[in-house]
């Protein structure tokens, strides 16, 4: 029961809520509308992170959920503060990353009064339920509580994504008696079993089945790769599952669903399983996956289930709990996906990928092989990435994290803070591009004060290459695709960080294994023209 004699200011009990929940680290920035939740922060014994701007503390949150699978945290504050932060929380939602998002607003009195207050909005909840799985206003303290509760109970048992929570001022500063208990969790719903037997059936009969393993089964590598194995069936992964599938199995054909070739190898299945993902624009770039074969989709959102994308067999459920039950029903057998078959599509689409972005993948191959191993890399909207989706699988699911959904620019850097925050012992890695780090390149103080070793790599093509490449496709003269770029390494040196320029290979594995070790971040430079010159020295700070 609430311990009524446990009386403080909501703020200050919201943070030891959280705190009892199990929330250890807080991203934000502190403003005079939400300090009461900063009493409580400090009473509670939670870790502050200060961000340099909203936008960063979203961006964090997102990747400290993503790296450790525990949900995410920020405090914002009214009006400018939340719609700072609305990018932040969009992706969150479109990637399906565990987010909560807790925001002081206009006094209760004062809501959608149309005076002149600070930082006042016509609808702030309503400006962030745009992007948010659900955003809510909490008018006193029993309903704080619960809505907190509700969003940790849909992060355990359903889609999580991003969820908003908003407090009026007056209503933060009254004093309250303490959370309540915490409920128990609901857990996932488990997958009908009629349905579990009708789908081994079809993957029994099938002799070519295909699966597509997307990001809501990384956490049943182990299950997938048996039914891969059982099954004889062949896979792809999309840009969030890669590392379901060891990256040397023979019958992996990668993630590389978005180039049109990919169209043909559904043709030639017979059966196609789709697990934890959606089949979106940003997994398949296409309308179509080509199939002309019965399809299956495993999927713990009944919403990605009555799609466009329509199954003849749809399975609601964790994907865990369906692929641990596919795998204890099939019979192991050979399929007719052979190994050639393949390798030389693999070769050809590497070739592809080579071709349609030149000079990127020997970069990205270099410093794929420079990386230790566990290293958990977090990339932007860049041309540099776009190519590492396809062509870089991971040995394990959860360490190449991009922001696919909203597609969003400036990710990177923050999202890699929150990730090294909350895996402060293993590798951490940010790959932007010149333009996308611009966004939020004053996040650099950020890692410079926690004193975080966390390689920043920019690859710095000195343009927008990407639009510039669609403007020629669409014979669109390119404009508005060349911006002047500051001096990197200065801007770099200027913070506290590291800053290095290495050429080649060999300078960039070396820059890489200094940074690593360093006692801050470290800035790494990279151009076309410098990684296309072998090996040389590398310039450092």
């Amino acid at each position: 029961m609430t311990d009524m004699t446990d009386t403080r200011p909501l703020g200050a009990q919201i943070s030891h809520m959280l705190k009892a929940r199990g929330v250890d680290v807080i991203f934000g920035i502190p403003g005079v509308h939400n300090v009461e939740l900063y009493r409580g922060i400090e009473e509670a014994g939670i870790t502050h992170v200060l961000a340099r701007h909203e936008q960063g503390a979203g961006f964090m949150a997102d990747g400290y959920a993503r790296a450790t699978g525990r949900p995410g945290v920020c405090y914002t504050i009214t009006g400018p503060g939340i719609l700072n932060a609305l990018t932040a929380l969009g992706q969150a939602q479109s990637d399906s990353v565990p987010v909560l998002s807790i925001s002081s607003c206009l006094n209760a009195a004062d809501l959608g009064m149309g005076r002149a207050r600070l930082h006042e909005m016509a609808d702030q909840a309503g400006a962030a339920g745009t992007v948010c799985g659900w955003s809510r206003t909490a008018l006193d303290a029993a309903a704080a509580y619960a809505l907190i509760d509700r969003a940790l109970a849909e992060f355990a048992c359903a889609r999580p994504g991003a969820r908003a929570i908003h407090v009026p001022i007056d209503v933060l500063t009254a004093r309250a008696p303490g959370h309540p208990p915490a409920p128990a969790l609901p857990r996932r719903p488990a997958p009908d079993p009629s349905a579990l037997a009708e789908a081994a059936a079809l993957i029994g009969r099938a002799r070519r089945p295909l699966f597509v393993f997307g990001g809501g089964a990384r956490g049943a590598a182990a299950a997938a790769r048996a039914v891969l194995d059982r099954s004889g069936g062949a896979a792809f992964t999309t840009y969030a599952g890669r590392g379901i599938v060891a990256p040397d199995h023979p019958r992996l054909f990668g993630s590389t669903l978005e180039l049109p070739d990919s169209a043909r190898i559904f043709a030639a299945a017979d059966l196609v399983v789709a697990v934890g993902t959606e089949l979106a624009e940003t997994d398949i770039w296409r309308d179509h996956l080509g199939h002309a074969c019965p399809l299956v989709r495993v999927d713990i959102d009944p919403r990605e289930l009555a799609d466009d994308t329509r199954a003849d067999l749809a399975i609601l459920g964790d994907a865990g709990a369906v692929l641990a039950g596919l795998a204890q029903g099939l019979e192991p057998r050979d399929g007719l996906w052979t190994e050639a078959e393949l390798r030389e599509a693999r070769q050809r689409w590497r070739a592809t990928v080579d071709a349609d972005r030149p000079g990127v993948l020997p970069a990205v191959e270099a410093l794929w092989a420079a990386l230790p191993p566990g290293t958990t890399v977090y990339s932007d909207m860049t041309q540099f990435a776009y190519v590492a989706n396809m062509v870089c699988t991971p040995a394990s699911p959860g360490l190449w994290h991009h922001p696919c959904g909203f597609g969003t620019l400036g990710y990177a850097l923050p999202a890699a803070i929150g990730g090294k925050v909350g895996l402060p012992d293993r590798p951490v890695l940010a790959v932007l591009g010149d333009y996308g780090f611009q966004y939020t390149l004053q996040e650099l103080g950020t890692a410079v004060e926690l004193g975080l070793p966390l390689p920043v790599v920019i690859w710095d093509n000195g343009k927008l290459k990407e639009i510039e490449d669609s403007m020629r496709r669409n014979q669109i003269a390119p404009n508005a695709v060349v911006a002047r770029n500051p001096d990197f390494l200065a801007l770099a040196r200027a913070y506290g960080a590291g800053a290095e320029e290495p050429q080649g290979p060999a300078g960039l594995a070396a820059a890489l294994e200094r940074a690593f070790a360093a006692g801050g971040p470290t800035l790494i430079r990279l151009t076309p023209e410098a990684m296309g010159r072998g090996t040389g020295p590398s310039s450092s700070s």
